[in-house]
């Protein structure tokens, strides 16, 4: 048995590939709160909040327990050990609570395959890729779609959302580490459309098209950032995606992918293994940040000065 929530909310009996699909808005909210909840007791209170928000029927208690009693009703008897009997929502001290017993959650499957790929991605960006690509897999739409009108549903919803754009940085980073650029120019044109303030996404597009020699495109892609960002929010970009623009207009060497024997080799002689070649790498990624934060803080100093001596040297509010 698999309770899923990443996409509409459902449960999957994995042995059949039998669907269970809540029927109608409340019972979806009601098992979505549930499961986000699992293992702990939900007070009745929330789950009314979560159903009807600020109108609640008259008889709210009441009209909770018979949607408890019809979601029960829902769900496989066995479960149990041995697949036996086994009693999914009990009746607590304060509310309900959903014992997964035997079950799983799809969300849990996605955080631990997304845990693997970020311990992978530095040994092995190959493997880490797959790993990633096998969380993301997971999803079949919006988190909860269609269960995320009450305040439980409604974080565990946003929290995820993140998580799944987080997972989808650290693919495409771990492509690019394992040299497929290739391969990844069409999609991160349109995850920047997506999400057109999320500033990690028009970087590694960036550097997907400078290591596919197309240098132009890779500089057209930071111009477009910066309009959107300026005109959405009115800020400039952040440091990351100014000094990841400055190397690809001086076509900076660590920009390219290591040569793999010669990374090996420079490892052998350090005694450092494979690794040295990465690691230098992300040296030089590292000192181009701390370039683009200089660069920042000069800005800033000359625009303070410029808004000082408008004033007349006298500080704001004088």
């Amino acid at each position: 048995m698999q309770f899923r929530i990443l996409g509409p909310v459902e449960i999957q009996d994995e042995h059949t590939g039998v669907r269970i699909l809540p029927t109608g808005a409340k019972q979806r909210a009601l098992l979505g709160a549930l499961v986000v909840k699992a293992g702990h007791d939900v007070s009745v209170h929330r789950l009314i909040d979560e159903l009807w928000g600020g109108h609640p029927p008259a008889n709210a208690a009441n009209a909770l327990q018979a949607h408890v009693a019809r979601l029960r009703r829902r769900l496989p008897r066995a479960g149990g050990a041995a697949g036996g009997p086994h009693e999914w929502i009990a009746t607590g001290s304060l509310g309900y609570v959903l014992h997964l017993g035997a079950a799983q959650i799809d969300a849990q499957r996605f955080h631990s395959l997304m845990a693997q790929g970020r311990q992978t991605a530095g040994r092995d960006p190959g493997r880490a890729a797959e790993l990633l690509r096998q969380a993301l897999s997971l999803w079949r739409g919006p988190a909860l779609e269609g269960s995320a009108y009450g305040d439980i549903c409604a974080a565990e919803a946003a929290q995820l959302e993140e998580h799944r754009v987080t997972a989808w940085e650290m693919l495409y980073d771990a492509l690019l580490r394992a040299g497929r650029h290739g391969e990844v120019t069409g999609e991160l044109e349109e995850l920047t459309c997506d999400h057109p303030l999320r500033e990690r996404f028009y970087e590694l597009l960036m550097v997907a098209l400078y290591r596919c020699g197309r240098q132009a495109e890779a500089l057209s892609v930071y111009e477009r950032a910066r309009k959107r960002l300026v005109h959405e929010l009115g800020v400039e970009p952040g440091p990351a995606l100014r000094s990841r623009m400055e190397a690809i207009l001086h076509q900076d060497p660590a920009l390219a992918l290591p040569d793999a024997s010669a990374a090996l080799a420079a490892g052998q002689e350090g005694g450092a293994g494979p690794a040295a070649g990465w690691l230098g790498s992300e040296i030089a990624r590292l000192n181009h940040r701390i370039e683009g934060l200089r660069l920042q803080q000069e800005h800033l100093l000359r625009r303070f000065e410029q808004l000082t001596a408008a004033a007349g040297g006298k500080p704001a509010g004088h």
